[in-house]
């Protein structure tokens, strides 16, 4: 037993003399001569020394090529044998100046020695560039054990875009241990890029194809670069023509969708800002000009929601939307309500007098806004679970902040046709609205009901302003920006009918980003509004006929 113990103990005392001696090894031959060549004044085998350096991927070489891209590696020669050391920091010693050095691989502290006995090894502006790759493949390194997969995928594209030939190493084995689906595409991609910008020519074909693959819109330039390369092989050019037409029928499908999904974004903002005008103007009767601001309203009620959030309870910041969704909708209805009792029921059947009315109530609220909030623009910030998107398909990611409204437009609707053809109180508004007096002879109160259907048409507009501060700027003219766009859906799907409003709202999305690529936004706006004008030409009550006070006999 002490035979076997004393065994032991001087196996462990052999393995850790030689794991020391491993230690304090000297670099390989390769990698001495590498060291010997920094030192020369032959730009060439500077760089190619670095290269040899820096293809280690040793972390303790790529922190000498940092100490050497910073000006602090010096040369010394001693006993007639010149070698490579790190500078630390310097200080003066009576009437010299001295700097504390250390080894070039391992950093062991080698005492302070006069400046004067140092040679700085300089980089220059060609050595850095070369330098620069390995740097960046070793703290991109670092960004691949990252948890974030946002953090991992900028780094793959980070190291796609340098195509440094260095870096092949590294992304081949980030993409080993990767398992998120995005990350591992972007990791393939810039491996094919590196191997297309630096590889022979079977790897350039075989990069090229890699490529069209990936639908990488990022290697057309690289691509045709290599299709119009009359030095590359036929092999290397018909893959690069045939990756650059896959990548560009790729471009158009996700361009499409993307415009689609833009038009049902902008046509779920119009069928938010419309609902509640839809219900005022339709259902009532009323000309309400101070819609737009009732929307600005619950947009600025966002805005102090998120500062007292921000002030009280920082720790719980990004739950300040959800508490500022019902706050918006409940302060655009207080207005509307005290609009609506105050004046606009005296008014009623008036609609000259009305239209004049809300509009002088547009100016008021928008002035008062101006002199509490500034006539500068408020910044409203994002939740963090409204921040960034979600990639559906290669080349697209749809806003989390837009989808997000999609989905506020599709609950609003269906919460409108419930409480109208589902509740008693929907029922009461479809009552007066289809015959006031008749409505009054059956016991409903139609004074009640004009003011709670104006109420419930401002807080849809005070909802609209809401949701409005993810995607715009909240000022005091906001309003101003929609009120014609609301009123053109309106018409255009039929006064009263909230299944025109939505077809005309998706309609004039859609048809808005549809012309604007081609024609630009200001005479794409234009070809709306000429379109809008004929089409009421032909149908002078929209997609669907009206019926509401009018129709009274």
């Amino acid at each position: 037993m002490i035979r076997l113990t004393v065994l032991l103990s001087l196996t462990v005392w052999l393995a850790a003399g030689a794991a020391g001696h491993a230690a304090g090894a000297p670099p390989s031959s390769e990698v001495a001569r590498a060291l010997a060549d920094l030192t020369t004044d032959d730009a060439d085998k500077r760089e190619a020394a670095v290269t040899v350096i820096g293809q280690t991927r040793d972390p303790k070489w790529i922190q000498f090529l940092s100490g050497l891209r910073d000006g602090s590696v010096y040369a010394r020669t001693r006993a007639g044998v010149t070698e490579l050391v790190v500078g630390g920091s310097k200080a003066t010693r009576g009437d010299q100046d001295v700097i504390d050095i250390a080894g070039a691989y391992d950093r062991e502290p080698l005492g302070t020695v006069p400046l004067a006995e140092l040679k700085e090894v300089p980089a220059d502006r060609r050595l850095r560039l070369v330098i620069k790759p390995f740097l960046d493949a070793d703290e991109t390194k670092g960004q691949f054990a990252d948890p974030d997969p946002g953090v991992r995928r900028g780094a793959a594209v980070k190291l796609g875009n340098q195509a440094a030939a260095g870096a092949a190493p590294v992304v081949e084995e980030a993409l080993k241990k990767e398992g998120d689906r995005w990350v591992r595409h972007a990791l393939a991609e810039a491996l094919a890029l590196i191997r297309l910008a630096n590889g022979d020519g079977a790897q350039r074909a075989a990069a090229a194809q890699a490529l069209g693959e990936l639908h990488s819109e990022s290697a057309l330039p690289a691509l045709q670069r290599l299709a119009a390369d009359t030095a590359a092989s036929a092999t290397e050019r018909e893959a690069a023509v045939h990756a650059i037409r896959g990548i560009q029928r790729w471009g158009l499908l996700t361009r499409t969708v993307e415009t689609l999904f833009q038009g049902a974004s902008l046509a779920s903002i119009l069928l938010l800002m419309a609902l509640g005008l839809a219900v005022v103007f339709g259902l009532m009767g009323v000309i309400n000009m101070a819609h737009g601001e009732l929307m600005a309203l619950g947009a600025y009620a966002t805005y102090v929601v998120q500062n007292w959030f921000r002030a009280a309870w920082p720790a719980h910041f990004d739950s300040y939307f959800l508490v500022a969704l019902p706050v918006s909708f409940v302060v655009a209805a207080a207005v509307g309500l005290v609009l609506e009792r105050g004046v606009i029921r005296f008014l009623y059947g008036r609609p000259l007098e009305t239209l004049l009315l809300t509009w002088g109530a547009s100016l008021i609220i928008q002035q008062g806004l101006r002199l509490w909030f500034g006539a500068a623009n408020v910044d409203v910030s994002s939740p963090s679970w409204l921040s960034g998107g979600v990639p559906v398909m290669v080349g697209l990611t749809l806003p989390y902040n837009r989808v997000f409204i999609i989905g506020l437009a599709t609950v609003s609707v269906a919460a409108m046709y419930w409480l109208l053809f589902r509740t008693s109180a929907g029922l009461r508004i479809r009552a007066v609205t289809q015959n006031r007096a008749m409505s009054s002879c059956l016991g409903v109160r139609a004074g009640v009901v004009d003011a709670t259907t104006f109420a419930f048409g401002a807080g849809l507009a005070g909802l609209a302003g809401c949701a409005l501060t993810q995607i715009g700027n909240v000022g005091p003219s906001l309003g101003q920006n929609y009120i014609v766009d609301s009123f053109m859906v309106v018409v255009t799907g039929g006064v009263g009918k909230l299944a025109g409003t939505i077809l005309a709202s998706a309609g004039l999305g859609g048809l808005t980003k549809g012309v604007e690529p081609a024609l630009g936004a200001v005479f794409g706006k234009v070809a709306i509004l000429v379109a809008v004008i004929l089409f009421l030409q032909r149908r002078p009550a929209g997609l669907f006929a009206t019926r509401g006070r009018n129709a009274e006999a």
